[in-house]
């Protein structure tokens, strides 16, 4: 599981509240405060709602980098999400049943990740990413550079 250190610091920094934080992403604070505490998971859509209200990138709230932001930030493209994790999968050998084995979840969400039905769900992009050394903004079609992470 992903580490939400980066949320609560940012939270932190900036004096707000976990109710002004719940109240920016429509929910109970109650189920903010299990998000920020890692007790529940973080729903994806939210998050990038707090990337974009704290202007940082997915990769710095997971902690693959220390630069809070990219150059040219897009919304998620589903269709080049779905390229992306094909192309990643290919160019590490992997077939989908091996690939969702690697990932402990079904071939078949994997099969609908590529086809970009779904959004890739966070603990699989931060797997991914953790596994492959590669951006999950990247991934998730909101960047262009870098591909992969620095080390």
């Amino acid at each position: 599981m992903y580490n939400t250190n980066r949320i609560k610091e940012l939270r932190e920094s900036k004096n707000y509240t976990q109710q002004d934080i719940a109240d920016i992403l429509n929910v109970k604070r109650s189920t903010y405060s299990m998000w920020e505490s890692s007790n529940d998971n973080f729903p994806i859509k939210r998050l990038l709602i707090l990337c974009e209200y704290y202007n940082v990138s997915l990769d710095y709230i997971f902690g693959f980098t220390n630069n809070f932001q990219y150059k040219n930030i897009k919304d998620i493209d589903l269709q080049k999400s779905g390229l992306r994790l094909k192309e990643l999968r290919k160019e590490h050998k992997l077939t989908q049943v091996n690939l969702a084995k690697n990932l402990n979840i079904a071939p078949t969400i994997i099969v609908e990740y590529e086809h970009g039905k779904y959004i890739i769900s966070l603990n699989t992009l931060y797997a991914l990413s953790k596994k492959y050394n590669i951006s999950t903004d990247y991934l998730l079609g909101r960047i262009d550079n870098p591909k992969y992470l620095d080390k």
